[in-house]
């Protein structure tokens, strides 16, 4: 092993030794590299000729660019076209672990680190998987969860899933949850998605603290838990009651058996898809600094071996966003616009007619909503019927489907579901 990997396992092991053992056998050999062309390069720094850095300086000691790019970003070329650093950009990590704890206010005098730039959400599972686990290891997850951990997870790392049922009675199934952190092994890695793609769910308020109690219990009886919180969609909450909290805020400081890792983004969040800036942030009950910079260290190293580095361009764009006075109006204005469609749905399918083709599954936040379709009818025959006979695209899961208000106006609501249950009618008909 390499004494670089070895110093920071010696710092995790020494500060809290069941992160240490969760630490995948990947996770325990990655470092972030203090030596070679890295170490050789940050000593460097200030030199009047600096031949280290492996990219093109124009001779005026600007970074080298094309004018048909730069003529286009209104920006100071050196926020766009260097390199930012593996870890992310430190002002950005900086500002997206203040606006955590703005975000969360249960998270007050709970120490956690600075977060770690990933490029987005589902470069952030896979650097998690990376990380946390080992090929044949179970992870935890509902038995509706987001298709993408597939390939990020079982066909990357060898992973095996492990399904609860996510609703019972419309309602979190916390006493499922619970049977599979109490299942045989010591070690538990789980995977909670709040709001859930693809139900659009999120708990409520006395749901979130009996599942964070689950979680507790489990610890307490021994389990040592990798709690990786996939917060994509956080922020938009549409009901009363319901969670506006990260479950980190509760996790984070829960008990020494339970690491909570946050992976989390601007991507939905902020409405930049296509910019590609994500973070992982962790908490631990006792983490320190020494502990969290170890951490930070082993991210670091799996991110830089695997892109190098998130865009430069993106982040810069994105702390630029985050500092504007107006930042927080304009995100509102999405916010709204993004409920009223969610209220619209809620309308039209208070009408009980649709029930005699489908049933909804209990939603309240995110992008997406879902309905379970009656016994006997073919999910994806359906949704040809929806595209080639009334231009309607939604997405068949198994015979449930999942419509991405998100990406569909108010008014188009009724036409939508309008349109289902014709469709429904024309499968049942043919």
């Amino acid at each position: 092993m390499n004494p670089q990997a070895q110093e920071l396992n010696e710092v995790i092991s020494a500060k809290n030794s069941v992160v240490f053992d969760l630490l995948s056998e990947k996770g325990r050999n990655i470092f972030f590299p203090k030596k070679g062309i890295l170490g050789q390069t940050a000593e460097a720094k200030g030199t009047k000729i600096n031949a280290t850095i492996g990219a093109a300086i124009e001779d005026d000691g600007t970074p080298m660019r094309l004018e048909s790019i730069a003529s286009k970003i209104n920006m100071d070329p050196s926020l766009s076209f260097p390199y930012a650093p593996s870890f992310g950009r430190p002002d950005l990590r900086s500002k997206w672990k203040e606006m955590i704890y703005e975000k969360n206010p249960s998270l007050q005098n709970t120490p956690i680190s600075l977060p770690i730039v990933t490029s987005a959400l589902t470069h952030g599972i896979s650097m998690a998987g990376y990380l946390w686990m080992n090929e044949d290891e179970e992870v935890i997850v509902p038995d509706l969860f987001w298709g993408n951990y597939n390939l990020a997870l079982i066909h990357a790392y060898g992973v095996k899933f492990s399904k609860f049922k996510l609703f019972k009675n419309n309602r979190f199934n916390t006493e499922a949850l619970k049977e599979s952190l109490m299942s045989e092994g010591e070690k538990k890695v789980v995977i909670l998605n709040f709001p859930n793609n693809p139900t659009g769910y999120t708990p409520t308020v006395e749901e979130m603290q009996t599942i964070v109690a689950t979680i507790k219990e489990a610890a307490e009886a021994g389990k040592k838990i990798v709690a990786i919180t996939d917060d994509a969609y956080f922020g938009l909450v549409f009901e009363e009651g319901i969670e506006q909290q990260s479950i980190f805020s509760y996790l984070a400081n829960l008990h020494q058996n339970v690491l909570a890792v946050k992976v989390d983004g601007a991507t939905k969040e902020d409405y930049v898809w296509g910019f590609r800036v994500g973070f992982i942030t962790y908490g631990i009950k006792g983490g320190d600094e020494d502990l969290y910079h170890a951490l930070e260290m082993k991210t670091a190293g799996a991110v830089r071996g695997n892109i190098s580095n998130s865009s430069n361009l993106s982040q810069s764009l994105l702390l630029h966003a985050f500092e504007s006075p107006d930042y927080t109006a304009q995100k509102h204005s999405k916010f709204v616009i993004m409920k009223t469609r969610y209220e619209a749905i809620k309308e039209v399918l208070a009408d009980t007619k649709f029930e005699e083709y489908f049933t909804t599954l209990p939603y309240n936040s995110g992008y997406f909503m879902c309905i379970q379709l009656k016994e006997g009818l073919d999910g994806e025959a359906i949704r040809e019927i929806l595209i080639n006979k009334y231009s309607i695209g939604i997405i068949n899961l198994n015979n449930i489907l999942r419509v991405a208000f998100s990406a569909m106006s108010a008014s188009d609501a009724k036409p939508l579901f309008e349109g289902i249950y014709k469709a429904c009618k024309d499968y049942e008909n043919q």
